[in-house]
């Protein structure tokens, strides 16, 4: 039992790489449900939310801390793929970032040559050259500004992965045999530790989402379900807001929380 993600650029073959590994694996293997997830929280029409993703972050400027709020549902929603099905791969955006505090993740990083890639868009697509690398620019640089803008974290970044495989004289089913020997492997197995671990982040994640709209800038984390949340607030509305935590958190009644925690730092 274990979980797996795949970070790709566009027609790098990562995608195939993910499906058919997971195949071999008998794992769920999971992309756009996340977004759609996503655009159901958000009310947008999934294509809508797509496009937003890959052009221009301004769909965000239309809502009420729109980055912030999108990051806790992506990230809540990885999180309960994971958690209630365990056996997961994983090759949406930024699954590196999703998962980079939990333990026994292989996290894989999927390239190919620019030529390889421009000639598989023009067979796809049927377009020149020209415009193949066009498209194939344009999508590796806004996919570079999309993970800085909204995680912090360029995604070429090697240090990110257990693994970085290059689709060249290694094929795509010969990195399918070497995730599958790798993702065997004891320190990339689910553990009692690491599943509560998921579980926690999990717990603290839809805790931060219950609180998102009257707390936007909390810090949320959780230990062996008791939730701890940080706020700062002047110190005359302290113990308002504090109680506005509780009962919020309690009319959710979210389950697997034990005990809530509030620390409230006055300014």
């Amino acid at each position: 039992m274990g979980v797996i993600t795949i970070s790709r650029g566009s027609y790098s073959r990562g995608k195939e790489t993910a499906k058919k590994l997971a195949q071999h694996l008998g794992y769920e293997c999971i992309s756009r449900e996340i977004l759609l997830e996503a655009s159901v929280h958000f009310n947008i029409l999934e294509l809508k939310l797509d496009r937003a993703i890959h052009n221009a972050p301004s769909i965000f400027e239309r809502f009420k801390n729109g980055k912030r709020k999108y990051i806790i549902f992506i990230r809540e929603a990885f999180l309960e793929h994971i958690q209630k099905n365990g056996n997961v791969i994983y090759h949406g955006m930024a699954g590196q970032f999703f998962s980079k505090r939990i333990p026994n993740i292989l996290k894989v990083r999927i390239i190919a040559n620019l030529e390889d890639r421009i000639k598989e868009v023009m067979r796809r697509e049927h377009i020149s050259e020209s415009e193949a690398c066009d498209i194939l620019n344009k999508d590796d640089e806004n996919r570079r500004k999309w993970g800085m803008y909204l995680y912090g974290i360029d995604t070429n970044d090697p240090s990110l992965y257990d693994i970085v495989l290059h689709i060249d004289n290694l094929k795509v089913d010969d990195a399918v045999e070497t995730l599958f020997d790798i993702a065997k492997r004891p320190c990339f197995q689910t553990t009692r530790e690491s599943q509560e671990i998921i579980d926690d982040y999990y717990l603290a994640t839809k805790a931060q989402e219950a609180l998102s709209d009257g707390f936007p800038s909390a810090e949320v984390n959780c230990k062996k379900g008791i939730v701890c949340v940080k706020i700062s607030t002047p110190l005359s509305r302290e113990q308002g807001a504090t109680n506005k935590i509780f009962d919020i958190l309690n009319a959710k009644d979210i389950e697997g929380i034990k005990q809530v925690r509030v620390n409230a730092v006055p300014f």
